[in-house]
């Protein structure tokens, strides 16, 4: 499967939470994890993924987002998809429609992480790896983009590069 459309469900499945939530609140169960930048993209990645036969809880995914997010990620290898959360999500909920995806699951690891807070933003890179359960993975570069509101951090917007074997990760970014 294409390591575009891997990453793509992944992020899709965030924004589907995201578009049905009022509630800029930190959740109950996510507070201590939302407490820093770094807390709440880690606490995203691990919501986003689902066993065999499973569909994450979209409630407390929809909350570690601002309503307004948007979302850039790498459609080819020469191409760009800009999505608002509306099509973000549908994009996603397409992916896990997918009879493997349903039948194996899906998983989105932290290979490498970077944060920097200032303020009330934050700017989080992540090296990712992707994969349906039991089958090969693909690697990309994510930054998020968070702002503190209402004493948690929210993501405004993620921007996605795809790594390939002559495109590695910029040498020095998780030193």
């Amino acid at each position: 499967m294409n390591r575009i459309l891997l990453h793509n469900t992944g992020i899709s499945l965030l924004m589907f939470a995201v578009v049905s939530s009022p509630s800029l609140a930190p959740s109950a169960c996510g507070q201590e994890a939302e407490a820093t930048a770094e807390g709440t993209v880690r606490h995203l990645y691990d919501l986003i993924s689902a066993e065999a036969e499973k569909v994450p809880d979209w409630t407390p995914v929809r909350d570690l987002f601002l309503p307004e997010s948007i979302i850039v990620l790498r459609s080819s290898r020469d191409a760009l998809s800009v999505f608002s959360l509306d099509g973000f999500i549908q994009d996603f909920e397409a992916f896990y429609a997918n009879p493997q995806v349903r039948e194996r699951g899906f998983k989105e690891t932290i290979l490498d992480l970077k944060s920097t807070e200032f303020g009330d933003m934050a700017q989080v890179w992540v090296l990712y790896e992707a994969r349906i359960v039991g089958g090969g993975g693909n690697r990309g570069l994510d930054n998020f983009s968070l702002v503190r509101r209402d004493g948690a951090w929210r993501v405004a917007a993620i921007t996605n590069e795809v790594v390939f074997p002559d495109r590695p990760p910029p040498e020095g970014l998780f030193d």
